[in-house]
């Protein structure tokens, strides 16, 4: 088991409102975790401040990158265990992954990086309001997110297309993600429940260590809401990527998490197993109880 995104300390004021309130958490690769909290908690907040839409006022955020990545020019260095390059250097000049990484283990400080440095370096969101081109497939979507994990510029309906090596990429993500049978279909015309699964896909397409899923069952019934509980739980078993979830769906948040966080007023008031939490007298005030 080994931590993959780290926070310490994390602040982010608006003002005189206080939304995120020195969060210090460590989240392990070998977990789905979840996190819950009445509207205005700070849970979007603390995945803003995650993914670089937003800076904390103070405190810092790390992860674990996938890959090594220059990000001064997006150029790539060769990966190894210990975050060097293959000449055994520190992976590059000013810039670089490596240069913000902290001691050995193997975390990399993240804090003021743009969006795009972050996902470069491993860290995807999908969001709660559909972020696709509606216009395009499934697969020429997903092969967007594979040229934007390259760092490349192509004209995805041309160039891309008689890209072997990016199509079958693609559609492996296609495979993982249950979207094989509408590969070609434009996501107009794709169900809410494919829409869905669609925003993951584009978050794997990027390679990512984490993905950040924001309320990844809102707006579907109770058959697309199965489908995307049993999807998340296969992509946490048959890959190597770790999931944070935010969902208001207490029943999804138990059946789905190893591990829940609670904020409230924008600080974390438990974290623990859904027996846990449950059991949190805190946690049913705050959250539970306000939901009676």
């Amino acid at each position: 088991m080994a931590t993959v995104l780290e926070t310490e300390n994390l602040t982010r004021e608006f003002g005189a409102l206080v939304a995120v309130d020195d969060v210090s958490v460590a989240i392990d690769d070998a977990d789905i975790t979840s996190i819950i909290g009445p509207n205005g908690a700070g849970k979007t907040t603390f995945y803003n401040l995650l993914a670089g839409q937003l800076e904390p006022t103070e405190g810092r955020v790390f992860i674990r990158p996938r890959r090594t990545d220059t990000i001064a020019d997006g150029g790539t260095a060769t990966d190894t265990d210990d975050g060097t390059d293959a000449d055994g250097g520190a992976g590059g000049s000013a810039g670089t992954a490596a240069d913000a990484g902290r001691g050995g283990d193997g975390l990399v400080d993240v804090t003021g990086m743009e969006p795009f440095e972050i996902n470069r370096l491993g860290l995807a969101r999908a969001f709660q309001i559909n972020n696709v081109f509606e216009r395009l497939t499934v697969l020429e979507n997903v092969r967007i997110a594979r040229i934007s994990r390259d760092g490349r510029t192509l004209d995805v309906t041309s160039v891309a297309a008689d890209d072997d090596e990016l199509n079958e990429e693609a559609r492996r993500v296609l495979e993982l993600t249950n979207l094989v049978e509408v590969a070609d279909t434009r996501c107009a015309n794709l169900s809410h429940g494919d829409v869905r699964k669609v925003e993951i896909a584009l978050a794997l397409g990027t390679d990512p260590s984490v993905v950040l899923l924001d309320e990844p069952t809102a707006g579907m019934n109770a058959t697309e809401t199965r489908r995307m509980v049993d999807l998340i739980g296969d992509l946490n078993d048959d890959t190597d990527t770790t999931f944070l979830v935010t969902e208001h769906d207490m029943e999804v948040v138990l059946g789905i998490s190893d591990r829940i966080l609670v904020f409230d007023n924008g600080r974390l008031i438990a974290d623990g197993t859904p027996d846990e939490v449950m059991a949190d007298e805190r946690v049913r005030e705050a959250y539970l109880g306000g939901e009676r």
